[in-house]
Formats: structure tokens, sequence, C-alpha cells
């Protein structure tokens, strides 16, 4: 469902249609410094691990484990 909620930890929240939709420029509010760790959430589901890293000056999240379905609560 495209429509379903993403979200990374306390970083942001946005629906994958929104998060599809972003171009290059677009602002969001983070509330964590690069090198921070993050949690990546599908559909309220733990799916991956990382941290929030920095490359000229756009903030991305690094992906350090990806989880397993079996793993994943």
């Amino acid at each position: 469902d495209w429509s379903s909620d993403v979200c990374s930890s306390d970083l942001t929240r946005m629906t994958v249609r929104d998060l599809l939709a972003l171009t290059p420029g677009a602002v969001l509010e983070l509330d964590r410094a690069a090198g921070s760790p993050a949690d990546l959430l599908v559909n309220g589901r733990l799916v991956a691990r990382g941290e929030v890293v920095v490359v000229d000056e756009d903030f991305g999240l690094r992906v350090t484990e990806i989880l397993d379905a079996n793993a994943a609560v």
C-alpha cells in the first residue's frame, strides 16, 4: 500500500507517496545530528537500523542492518 506510513525513529514521519515525491532541495526537519543512530520503520514495523549521515550538505540514513522478517518487531 503506497499510502503506508514510513518513520525513521524520531527523525521524521511521512507516507511512502510523500517520500517518493521528494525532490532535490526538499526540506525535512530532523531532530538528530549526523552520526546519531536511527531506526527505519514501515507501517510501524522495524525493518532496518542505521545512522544519520551528511554527504555534501545533504542528510541521509546509512542503513547498517536490515532485519529479517523473524527479527523485525
